[in-house]
């Protein structure tokens, strides 16, 4: 989010040369620099101990594609409590184990979207209302069916390599 007006006194901003960052939208009003904003939130491959890998379709974001589970922390949330959120309301599975992979600039949303593998048992999912289907797919199946490049295709890789590393 880009300001051009102060969220606080509504006053319209000039830029203003803040030390090393360069110019930056500042109320003369407030007397404070505001710096463009974007949302936080984690995408995470969910896999299991049989080397498959949980996607979702969601027709909103894509009817071809699958993708990773997602969503925006809240305020007051780890990164590491959204993951276990996240896959808890899109796939009713309960995670174990949490580890983070890297961050990912989304600029297209704005977003800075902070990648996890969450490990959870095989089971049956229990979908919500978003999450028009889901599946496990094997490590070896996986990527066919996400958008080549794309974050969550980016976060699966990782997974798959990472666990190909751990066992050898």
């Amino acid at each position: 989010m880009h300001f051009t007006y102060c969220p606080h006194c509504g006053t319209k901003l000039i830029n203003k040369e803040i030390g090393d960052e360069g110019e930056i939208p500042y109320c003369s009003n407030c007397e404070i620099p505001l710096w463009d904003m974007f949302t936080t939130s984690v995408i995470c491959a969910v896999v299991n101990d049989n080397k498959e890998v949980a996607l979702i379709r969601q027709n909103y974001v894509s009817e071809t594609n699958y993708v990773c589970v997602a969503g925006i922390m809240k305020p007051g949330e780890s990164a590491e409590d959204t993951v276990v959120r996240e896959v808890k309301e899109e796939l009713g599975l309960d995670v174990y184990k949490v580890k983070p992979i890297r961050t990912y600039p989304y600029d297209k949303k704005e977003m800075l979207m902070l990648g996890y593998v969450a490990y959870a048992k095989k089971a049956e999912f229990v979908l919500s209302k978003e999450v028009d289907s889901a599946g496990w797919f094997a490590f070896d199946e996986a990527l066919a069916g996400i958008k080549n490049g794309s974050i969550a295709w980016q976060v699966v890789n990782y997974s798959i390599q990472s666990a190909f590393e751990i066992d050898g």
